[in-house]
């Protein structure tokens, strides 16, 4: 899979899936509403809300797709379906994308090496003084994208600020999980092959809400989920075989380039 072709820019659809978030969601929008370069459209999956969500998303002139199903997993997949531009642009109602956000989405995925299909890059906490949210940012963003790509053999995209070619979803959509239980994100991820790559951008940085610091019950379901979603992947895959088949491909293909010097 080669580059996106570099002749005409590739159009962007933003996916947001969404539960009764709606507050979150008018500072998403409103933060949309200012960006450089505008997307194709903006779609904004309901997953089942019951506040003023829906509403919102359609008096800012949004797609609004409804999904009864519980879980960011299928209401994710819900709104990949529904895209029709070249890129699906995923983050969350809590993301504070910069002006440039679509633009540099775009730039990373034209200006990507051969066999990418995925963009993706840190969020950084909006948490009072710079320093302590620095720090945060770093662990809790660091520390996911440093031990998931462990299991991987490549870095996991990050929900929060990622983009994705339509055309390698069309190929992957029947292969992820729609489950509640599982990371929607770290799932995805298991589906890029050996010789695709995941290219991790600072220029897709996002600012993002800290609620998913707080010590509440949500911490132990995200544990749950990122277990659940290891469980499910490495069933059919191990991480050292992940490892193996990927180094596998890079040979090959340094191979096949010194062969046609």
């Amino acid at each position: 899979m080669g580059n996106l072709p570099p002749t005409s820019p590739p159009t962007c659809s933003v996916v947001v899936p969404v539960r009764d978030d709606e507050l979150e969601l008018r500072g998403l929008l409103q933060a949309l509403a200012t960006q450089t370069e505008a997307p194709l459209e903006i779609i904004v999956v309901d997953n089942g809300s019951t506040d003023g969500t829906a509403a919102v998303a359609r008096a800012a002139g949004c797609v609004v797709v409804p999904q009864s199903i519980p879980g960011i997993a299928v209401a994710a997949a819900t709104g990949y379906d529904a895209a029709r531009g070249d890129l699906i642009v995923r983050c969350d109602a809590d993301s504070r994308p910069a002006p440039d956000w679509i633009a540099a989405h775009r730039r990373a995925h034209t200006r990507a090496r051969p066999g990418t299909v995925i963009v993706t890059g840190p969020g950084r906490f909006l948490l009072p003084g710079p320093v302590g949210a620095a720090i945060l940012s770093t662990l809790y963003v660091g520390g996911y994208l440093l031990l998931t790509a462990a299991a991987l053999g490549h870095f996991p995209a990050f929900g929060t600020t990622m983009s994705m070619r339509r055309d390698w979803w069309q190929q992957v959509r029947e292969e992820v999980s729609h489950r509640a239980d599982v990371h929607d994100d770290m799932d995805l991820s298991f589906r890029v092959r050996p010789g695709q790559r995941v290219r991790v951008t600072r220029t897709v940085t996002v600012d993002m809400s800290s609620r998913a610091l707080r010590p509440d019950h949500t911490q132990v379901l995200r544990w749950r989920r990122a277990a659940r979603t290891l469980q499910r992947n490495w069933r059919h895959e191990r991480p050292w075989e992940r490892w193996a088949a990927r180094l596998g491909a890079r040979r090959a293909i340094v191979a096949a380039d010194g062969s046609q010097r």
